[in-house]
C-alpha cells in the first residue's frame, strides 16, 4: 500500500475518532487537513496554507451572502412574521381536519423563504403552533412530528445556508440551485400535508369553520413574506441581481419592515447583529477546515481513487448512485448536517461527475438526503432541539411522531432520482 493510501486512511480515522468525541467539525477538519498535508509534504507548506487560506475563505466575496442571509433570517425571526404566517396559513386551512397540522407545514415553508435555517424554522414554529395543537387536543407524537418534518424545509425552500455550502465546495452556480429547490420544496409540502392527513388522520381534530373575510384579512398580514421572496428569488431568477447582492438587499429589506412596523427597536437590532455574527463565525469556521481537508483529499488523491474503485465494480451508473446516496442516508444518522456534506460532497462529487449527472440535481438531491438526517435517529437534529424546548415530550414519542415523515421523504428522493425534470425545470428557464 503506497504512502499517501497510508495517510488517507490515518486521516479519515483521525477525523472520524475526533468527531466521535465531539470536537467540533471545523476544527476537526482543518487538523486532519494541515497534519494529512504536512505528513505528505512537510510542515512548511503545511503551515502556509493555514496562513493564507483562512484569509482566502473570509474575504471571499461571494461567500459574503451566506452572512446576509443569516442576518435575514434574524430580522425575520425576531420582527414576528412566522407568527403572522402561521396565523395566515391556519386561517385558510384551519377549516380542515387537521388543519393546524397543516398550518404548520405551510408556515413552515414560508418561514424558510426568508430564513434558511432548518433549527431555526424548527425552533420557531414549536413555540408558536406546538401550544396551539395542543389546545386543540393533538397527540404529542402528532404535534411534534409535523414540526419536525416542517422544520427541514428551512433548507430546501431558497433561499438556504447549505445550498451556498454546497455550491462553494463544488463550484456550482448557487443561483440555479436556489431555484432548483422551489419546486422540490413545493413537492415536500404537498406530500407532508398529505402524509398528515394518512398517516396521522385518527388522532387529528375536526377543524375550526372558515370564515372568508377572516382568511383575507389574516393574508394580509404576510405581505412582508411574500416581498422578500420576490425582491431575492425574484432578483436572482430574472437576472436583475447577482445572489450576493440579492441576499445584501433582502437583510436590508427585512431590516425596514421590521423598523417601519414598530417591531425591530434598536436593542432588538443589537441583539440580531451579535447573534447572526456568533452563527456566521460558526459557518466561516466550518468553510475554513473544509478549505484545508480539500487539500489533504487533493494530495492523498482519495476522491479520485473512490472513483476508480466504483467506477471498476461494473454498476450501473444509477447502481452507484444508489450506493452512494445509502451511504449518505447512513451517514446522515450519524453526523449533523454540515459535518456530513463538507466530509462528504467533496470525495464523492467527482464520482457523480464521472456517471454524467448534472451538478444541480445532485446538490437538490444532496440537500433532500440532508433534510432526512436532520430528523432520523439517533442524532436528528431537528428532533432534539423540540425536545430542548418541550423538555416534557420524550425523544421516543418526537421520533415517534417523524416515522411517517422519514416513508414520505424517502419517496420524494426516489421521485427526484427518477423525475431529474423536477429540479432542472425552473434552472433551464433562467
Amino acid at each position: 500500500m503506497a504512502y499517501a493510501d497510508l495517510v488517507a486512511i490515518g486521516g479519515f480515522v483521525t477525523l472520524f475518532s475526533m468527531l466521535l468525541l465531539r470536537v467540533p467539525i471545523g476544527v476537526a477538519l482543518g487538523l486532519v487537513g494541515v497534519g494529512g498535508y504536512a505528513a505528505i509534504r512537510g510542515w512548511t507548506p503545511a503551515l502556509n496554507l493555514l496562513a493564507t487560506s483562512p484569509i482566502r475563505v473570509l474575504t471571499d466575496f461571494h461567500l459574503s451572502l451566506v452572512v446576509f442571509f443569516i442576518l435575514m433570517g434574524s430580522f425575520a425571526t425576531n420582527s414576528g412574521m412566522s407568527r403572522e404566517m402561521f396565523r395566515a396559513a391556519n386561517a385558510w386551512f384551519g377549516a380542515l381536519k387537521g388543519g393546524v397540522a397543516m398550518s404548520t407545514i405551510a408556515a413552515c415553508a414560508g418561514f424558510a423563504a426568508i430564513c434558511g435555517s432548518s433549527v431555526a424554522t424548527a425552533a420557531t414554529m414549536t413555540r408558536i403552533a406546538l401550544p396551539e395543537m395542543r389546545r386543540l387536543g393533538y397527540r404529542d407524537d402528532t404535534a411534534t412530528g409535523v414540526i419536525a418534518a416542517g422544520g427541514t424545509l428551512g433548507i430546501m425552500i431558497p433561499p438556504s445556508v447549505v445550498m451556498v455550502i454546497y455550491a462553494y465546495i463544488t463550484e456550482t452556480d448557487v443561483s440555479q440551485l436556489f431555484i432548483a429547490g422551489i419546486i422540490p420544496g413545493l413537492l415536500a409540502v404537498v406530500m407532508y400535508m398529505a402524509t398528515v392527513l394518512i398517516a396521522h388522520r385518527k388522532g387529528l381534530p375536526p377543524g375550526a369553520p372558515f370564515v372568508l373575510r377572516d382568511a383575507m384579512v389574516a393574508l394580509s398580514g404576510v405581505w412582508a413574506v411574500a416581498l422578500l421572496f420576490i425582491a431575492v428569488i425574484g432578483a436572482i431568477y430574472f437576472g436583475v441581481a447577482t445572489p450576493t447582492e440579492a441576499s445584501a438587499l433582502g437583510a436590508l429589506t427585512t431590516l425596514l419592515i421590521g423598523v417601519a412596523r414598530g417591531q425591530l427597536s434598536a436593542r432588538m437590532i443589537r441583539h440580531c447583529l451579535v447573534e447572526s455574527l456568533r452563527t456566521s463565525v460558526s459557518v466561516f469556521t466550518v468553510l475554513i477546515g473544509a478549505v484545508l481537508f480539500g487539500y489533504f483529499l487533493a494530495i492523498t488523491r482519495s476522491p479520485q481513487k473512490l472513483t476508480q474503485w466504483l467506477v471498476d465494480l461494473d454498476l450501473s451508473a444509477h447502481g452507484t448512485l444508489a450506493l452512494i446516496l445509502i451511504a449518505f442516508v447512513i451517514a446522515g444518522c450519524i453526523l449533523d448536517t454540515m459535518a456530513m456534506i463538507l466530509l462528504m460532497v467533496p470525495i464523492v462529487f467527482p464520482v457523480v461527475m464521472h456517471l454524467g449527472f448534472d451538478a444541480v440535481w445532485f446538490g437538490i438531491i444532496i440537500v433532500m438526503v440532508a433534510e432526512l438526517g436532520m430528523i432520523t435517529p439517533p442524532v436528528g437534529i431537528n428532533v432534539f432541539v423540540i425536545n430542548t424546548i418541550a423538555r416534557d415530550v420524550s425523544l421516543t414519542t418526537i421520533f415517534r411522531g417523524v416515522l411517517p415523515f422519514i416513508a414520505t421523504d424517502i419517496l420524494r428522493l426516489i421521485l427526484l432520482v427518477v423525475f431529474p425534470g423536477l429540479v432542472l425545470f425552473l434552472p433551464s428557464t433562467m
